[in-house]
């Protein structure tokens, strides 16, 4: 579905919670290392390495090769930098979505890269530096996965506003 890109992410919960947010929504996990810590670290397996099996997590030695690997993705950055509200972006299914790490966000050798109007910001209280790495991706995320409804889910679609009764006659509501 989606391409969530976390660039040298330092803290295992919020690794773990991303993989398990990959596993739920169908999206690929790509970390630019070095990463702050070993994958296989107890933190990181508590909190999402026992969705595995169920999600595509794929580690990459820099940006570049991860740039590469993404083979031609649309781009999105979200920081506290960014030009625009993540919720205003018109997300496509393949479209990666790029987080910086916790402590130092995105350097600018990557935001130079991204054109302003995909460089994606979620607004906040004046004061407050910024929401937990975790948090930030799961926003984004299921707001680029609704737009795209839901597809792959397995929800049921919207109603249409009637429904069937149990003799399969159908009722307006």
């Amino acid at each position: 579905m989606f391409h969530i890109v976390l660039f040298q992410p330092e803290i295992p919960p919020n690794t773990g919670n991303a993989i398990r947010l990959c596993a739920n929504t169908g999206s690929v996990l790509h970390l630019v290392k070095p990463l702050g810590f070993d994958l296989y670290h107890k933190n990181a397996r508590r909190a999402g390495l026992d969705y595995d099996d169920l999600a595509t997590v794929r580690q990459h030695q820099g940006f570049d090769a991860c740039v590469e690997a993404l083979n031609g993705a649309r781009l999105f950055t979200v920081e506290t930098s960014g030009t625009r509200v993540y919720s205003d972006a018109a997300f496509q299914p393949g479209d990666a979505l790029i987080f910086g790490s916790e402590r130092r966000g995105l350097p600018a050798k990557v935001l130079d890269l991204i054109p302003a109007e995909r460089q994606l910001t979620i607004p906040m209280r004046a004061g407050n530096r910024s929401l937990n790495l975790s948090n930030a991706v799961a926003l984004v995320v299921y707001e680029a996965w609704r737009q795209n409804g839901f597809q792959h889910s397995g929800a049921q679609p919207p109603s249409t506003g009637a429904s069937e009764l149990p003799n399969g006659t159908a009722t307006a509501s």
